[in-house]
């Protein structure tokens, strides 16, 4: 078995480790062809990634024109504890106010740990009337768990 393969996680393990994981990177393509990379808090709908931003941030206005991502999750210190996943995709807006909402509640939940949505509603709802909401549809998955080489 080569290296790349000894430390590719499953698909399971893709999964735990997205759901446990909060902040991604965000890469979409500038008018000019190069990458525009943002970090991100993301929530997951139906275990895909999803984000929101502003409806005038510059993400927003990329997405418009070119919908195709790269999302990087990662987590480790040492080169030894690296892990991560790079997720390619598409990035699909949602059209539908309440999903954009549900989307943004997700997001807060994983950006406040232990707040009661209660509290999370009042934010989420003022600051997704600027908002859009995006799924991030995959073509393809990269992983690496790098605690396999020791």
């Amino acid at each position: 078995m080569n290296q790349r393969a000894r430390i590719a996680m499953s698909d399971d393990e893709v999964t735990a480790f997205l759901e446990g994981s909060r902040k991604l990177q965000l890469a979409t393509i500038n008018p000019d062809g190069t990458p525009h990379l943002v970090t991100m808090f993301y929530g997951l709908d139906e275990g895909r990634i999803a984000f929101w931003t502003y409806g005038k941030a510059q993400k927003a206005r990329n997405l418009a024109r070119d919908p195709r991502v790269s999302c990087l999750v990662e987590a480790g210190e040492d080169y030894n504890e690296l892990r991560g996943i790079l997720l390619y995709g598409k990035a699909r807006q949602v059209d539908d106010r309440g999903h954009v909402l549900t989307i943004g509640l997700e997001i807060a939940r994983r950006m406040t740990p232990g707040v009661p949505d209660e509290l999370l509603l009042p934010y989420v709802e003022k600051t997704g009337l600027k908002r859009v909401a995006y799924v991030v549809e995959r073509t393809k998955v990269v992983s690496w768990d790098h605690r396999r080489l020791t």
